[in-house]
């Protein structure tokens, strides 16, 4: 459901101001008290103004199971949050299979083993035909980075466009490309941005709309002597506060990409491997073929490893200027984690799971939706799901203070959960794909108790 209207703030008040990716539920230093706990002292003495943790009293893990996680003080929480460990927290199957590969070799890709190449050849199965080379590595950061990479190199530009508030990693070359992550400034000359695919922008022709955006947006990169080297999203848009529909909607996009010679590169660390519930990536459910798939996190449910896809001549001519070997990308454990997360996802069908699960849990928010009127739209796919929360009696005025205080409301109630948006104010749904109905009932029912306790 949707009650779309245009964010705005009301009269008189300051305008609505874009949240930084990291800050959107972080535990705040400042605050009182915040030196207390003696653990939490350690951490920022050895991370200093790095240190990024979750809520303003940030909370010690110590195990994790499924689609719970277990606190230093015993207390179980249900994870709604993490899509790393994507089949589930310590999978058995990864554990074992991670567990056995480093118990008997682990080597960089500069040798053969059969573990490494088998990975490849499954993973090329389950991709578009056409994108027949992977490059491996070890962070979405690094696969993004390489891709832009090779589109520079195959287009000979080094302009790109993505959404105005979209995450892509944090490489030097990445992080300007990801606007949600920008404290201060603006991107540079060489990343251009559009408005994420919304019916607030668009109205009711979003594909049409958000093509014509895209066209104009590359036209201002051409003038100011960029070129165009590619469009880069994440098919279900997650940092901009998930939009994913209507099914299709990207195709006339990526009509207008190729037509100006730019290419397609598909960011599936969050919208892959069978989050969506339509297929294993995300850009399937519009019907279209990349020209880089890039993926990350999901790939060994919690063991590092990420990777490129593209069409071979695309990587040879990057290959002509550079050389790309890395230490760990590639190695045979991490192979090992990959092939289990594969064959996990279809031997207990965790497709099949995201699409009834996800559908389930969709029709319990539409239904709270109905009754609770700061509950302004639900969207998304499969078991990644937004939630738009708005000010009282105002469903055109995004509330992030109330957002923030439902995420820690719920985390009282024992249920982890995060922010997305521009604004901060979407609840990001995104709990591993091994939910059960009543885990997903479970969530629904303390989000009801939550919001009437806020």
């Amino acid at each position: 459901m949707s009650k779309t209207a245009t964010p705005r703030a009301p009269i008189g008040a300051a305008p609505l101001e874009t949240r930084q990716i990291l800050d959107m539920n972080a535990f705040d230093a400042s605050q009182d008290g915040a030196g207390e706990d003696p653990l939490l002292s350690r951490r920022q003495a050895n991370f200093g103004a790095a240190s990024v943790l979750f809520y303003q009293r940030p909370i010690e893990m110590v195990a994790a199971q499924g689609a719970w996680m277990e606190a230093a003080d015993g207390r179980r929480y249900l994870d709604f949050y993490n899509n790393v460990p994507s089949v589930g927290h310590s999978h058995p199957r990864v554990v074992e299979a991670v567990a056995r590969q480093i118990a008997r070799l682990n080597t960089n890709t500069r040798y053969l083993n059969q573990s490494t190449e088998a990975y490849l050849e499954a993973l090329k199965s389950r991709l578009p035909a056409p994108l027949s080379n992977i490059m491996l590595a070890c962070s979405g950061s690094e696969a993004n980075d390489l891709a832009m990479r090779v589109a520079m190199k195959a287009t000979g530009s080094s302009g790109f466009l993505v959404t105005e508030a979209a995450y892509h990693g944090n490489t030097h070359l990445v992080i300007q490309a990801s606007p949600s992550s920008y404290k201060q400034g603006q991107p540079p000359n060489f990343i251009e941005t559009v408005p994420a695919p919304t019916e607030a922008v668009f109205g009711a022709d979003i594909a049409g709309g958000f093509s014509k955006a895209v066209a104009k947006a590359i036209g201002r990169l051409k003038r100011r002597k960029c070129g165009f080297a590619g469009f880069m999203c994440d098919s279900i848009f997650s940092s901009d506060g998930v939009f994913s529909d209507p099914p299709g909607f990207l195709a006339a996009t990526i009509q207008k990409v190729h037509a100006a010679g730019g290419l397609y590169i598909a960011d599936e660390v969050q919208p892959g491997f069978a989050r969506t519930g339509d297929a294993l990536w995300g850009f399937a459910r519009h019907g279209v073929t990349p020209d880089i798939v890039t993926m990350g996190k999901p790939m060994g449910n919690g063991f590092p490893m990420s990777g490129m896809a593209t069409r071979p001549e695309l990587l040879s001519a990057f290959c002509e200027d550079f050389g790309y070997f890395n230490t760990f990308g590639g190695n045979p454990v991490a192979a090992a984690a990959g092939m289990a997360v594969l064959e996990v996802i279809e031997d207990e069908d965790l497709l099949g799971n995201s699409f009834r699960v996800g559908g389930h849990l969709r029709g319990q928010l539409d239904d709270l939706a109905t009754r609770e009127p700061r509950i302004t739209a639900v969207r998304g796919a499969g078991l990644f799901l937004g939630v738009d929360l708005s000010a009282p009696d105002a469903p055109d005025q995004p509330d992030p203070m109330f957002a923030k205080a439902v995420i820690n409301g719920l985390k009282d109630r024992g249920i982890l959960i995060g922010a997305a948006g521009k604004y901060g104010h979407t609840l990001k749904v995104r709990p591993p794909l091994c939910l059960t109905e009543g885990e997903a009932d479970q969530f629904a029912d303390t989000l009801q108790a939550t919001l009437a306790g806020v």
